[in-house]
């Protein structure tokens, strides 16, 4: 009886300690058996940066991310609707992933050696670097922003760059696209710094500002993201950006969102295609 007492003990204790897994956050449940056992996949994704995710006039969700997104849905779960998308702004994507509120991070999440020790980004499907959006195009060069302010997104690649780079220009942080491009229309701050695709868009639908630096920094990669130490979602993302790199898809997504507003000719220097 002690025998059988002791073996169910430590059946017990081994299950509690399994359940419990490991607290330093690198280890996870297996996120591609709970999305297959929900049957959705939730992605979190931005609702005011169009082109790549915004919130349409119909009340959808809209964007390169999402057209990306849905493909996932699709070939995970056999269906383009079986995806649910919760919105997200820059500063908290991470964490999003970190409290399981989302499978995976589709909010044009650049990669960069800090947020790959807190997530675990997947193959990148698009290269970005930095730009700078001004009234007119004044501001041509860094130099230019001496005793003027900047303003950028809370926990962008652009906060980042200047707090580590240039930490003697002030910023202006703002949580949301909306708050930051208003600012900048408003005169609260002297230029905008974000994405260079971004601040080209914006600057086409706001013609009385231009993009004076268009690349600054190095040139950096998106990448969608999940949960740290979540290996099999990883693999399986990983196999399926490389697939939709190479199969067409991205063109078709590019084609769909981004050339109306790039046009055609800047797709190989937006996407990994080759």
């Amino acid at each position: 009886m002690k025998t059988i007492a002791k073996a169910f003990l430590a059946f017990f204790v081994a299950g509690i300690l399994a359940g419990c897994g490991n607290n330093n956050g690198t280890q996870t449940q297996d996120g591609l058996t709970n999305i297959k056992q929900k049957d959705v996949l939730v992605v979190g994704v931005f609702s005011d940066k169009p082109p790549f995710g915004f919130v349409n006039e119909k009340g959808e969700n809209d964007g390169f991310d999402v057209y990306i997104a849905r493909e996932l849905a699709k070939d995970l779960l056999g269906d383009s609707n079986k995806v649910k998308f919760e919105l997200v702004e820059a500063a908290s994507r991470v964490e999003f992933l970190k409290s399981g509120k989302v499978d995976v991070i589709m909010a044009n999440f650049t990669k960069t050696p800090e947020r790959a020790e807190v997530v675990d980004f997947a193959n990148a499907y698009m290269k970005v670097a930095l730009g700078v959006v001004s009234k007119g195009g004044e501001i041509k060069d860094i130099a230019d922003l001496k005793g003027k302010k900047l303003i950028v997104n809370k926990g962008t690649t652009a906060d980042f760059y200047f707090t580590k780079n240039h930490p003697e220009i002030e910023l202006l942080k703002y949580d949301q696209n909306t708050e930051a491009f208003l600012a900048l229309k408003d005169g609260r701050g002297d230029a905008l710094a974000h994405d260079n695709l971004l601040v080209f868009a914006w600057s086409k639908e706001n013609p009385e500002f231009a993009v004076g630096i268009g690349k600054l920094g190095d040139e950096d990669v998106i990448a969608p993201a999940v949960k740290k130490g979540d290996k099999e979602l990883l693999e399986w993302l990983n196999a399926e950006i490389t697939k939709l790199n190479t199969n067409g898809f991205m063109q078709e997504a590019y084609a769909k969102t981004l050339a109306p507003i790039y046009g055609e000719d800047q797709i190989d220097a937006v996407l990994f295609t080759k």
